[in-house]
């Protein structure tokens, strides 16, 4: 099997490499900012915006690499009230970001899909529910200083599997997906397809 992950996601290369899946990783190059507002302007949910943005990027590549399996992913950040999170452009922006999530629960939706032959064959969504404790500024500053611009690579500024799981009272959901890769349900279906053992 040859996989491409149309990403340059580090997080999501690190998964797939320690579970023994091995895959060379591709910019899938497509216009993120410009797909989202379209979508958000349709009035589409954060679930249809994060499926809809995974199959762009698994197509995108396919279609340059149809005897591949391709999978695109994306994440988006949604509160309750329906406001949506991206990802921070720098270090003030992600501040005024965690402060608006503190003392509060949002959603983070990590959508997967796989395409072949320049068409979509598989995809999974999937939300996990985090709730933000009452830090204080001060620890906020702290953890910022720590952590560096590295935070801005992924949408809500934290990584639970580091320093960021102190940023939560409670967490809902599987760590894969707070990652940005529900990775066993990915598993599952390439063990279905014969990809890899069973």
């Amino acid at each position: 099997m040859t996989l491409i992950l149309a990403s340059t996601s580090a997080s999501r290369r690190t998964l797939l490499d320690a579970a023994g899946i091995s895959c060379d990783a591709v910019a899938p190059g497509v216009d993120e900012d410009e797909l989202k507002a379209a979508l958000k302007g349709e009035g589409a949910t954060a679930r249809a915006i994060a499926d809809a943005l995974a199959e762009a990027k698994a197509v995108k590549i396919s279609r340059r690499h149809p005897e591949a399996l391709v999978l695109g992913g994306d994440q988006m950040l949604a509160l309750d009230d329906g406001t949506t999170f991206d990802k921070a452009a720098d270090m003030p922006e992600l501040r005024r970001q965690l402060m608006r999530l503190r003392g509060e629960s949002h959603r983070l939706i990590s959508a997967l899909v796989i395409a072949e032959g320049g068409r979509a064959i598989w995809r999974h969504v999937d939300t996990a529910r985090l709730h933000v404790r009452m830090f204080s500024e001060e620890w906020l500053d702290s953890y910022l200083a720590a952590e560096g611009e590295t935070l801005l690579w992924g949408v809500g500024g934290y990584r639970i599997e580091e320093r960021g799981v102190q940023l939560f009272s409670r967490i809902e959901g599987d760590q894969f997906t707070i990652r940005g890769l529900p990775l066993l349900p990915l598993l599952d279906y390439l063990r279905t397809r014969g990809e890899i053992p069973a």
